[in-house]
């Protein structure tokens, strides 16, 4: 019981971050923390040591806002699954964290190893774990 517990109490934290995350790149995606924690990562990748184009900076500023506001209706959506059903051992919860997961892992991975996006793959798989590993060690208690 204790450990399941845990995982769950695991699963809303690392929900809720993502909920924050989500809100911090929507909103403060140009400052210079999220330039130094993300687009220092990225834009190279595109712009080979250039700076981005002044038209392409306020586009990267709005699709990463639109990206930020939908991370974090996806970690509130999961922090209320894992407080609520998950808690309660719905099966159906634990089917809806690992069914969104996989999905959006295999997509965003996918498409960030294709456009050389070394970090971002690297962020998602530190991300799999934190929410996956959860999934493993509760497994059991939905069957």
């Amino acid at each position: 019981m204790q450990n399941f517990r845990f995982w769950q109490i695991w699963l809303l934290v690392v929900s809720l971050y993502l909920a924050v995350f989500g809100l911090v790149l929507a909103f403060f995606n140009q400052s210079s923390l999220m330039n130094v924690l993300f687009n220092d990562h990225i834009n190279p990748v595109f712009w080979q040591g250039e700076i981005a184009p002044e038209n392409m900076a306020a586009f990267q500023a709005w699709i990463y806002g639109v990206l930020g506001a939908t991370v974090s209706g996806w970690g509130i959506a999961m922090a209320f699954l894992a407080q609520v059903p998950f808690k309660a051992r719905e099966k159906w919860a634990w089917n809806a964290f690992a069914a969104s997961l996989t999905i959006w892992f295999v997509a965003d991975t996918l498409l960030s190893a294709m456009h050389g996006v070394a970090f971002n793959v690297g962020f998602n798989v530190a991300l799999l774990l934190l929410l996956g590993l959860p999934l493993v060690f509760t497994k059991k208690h939905f069957q």
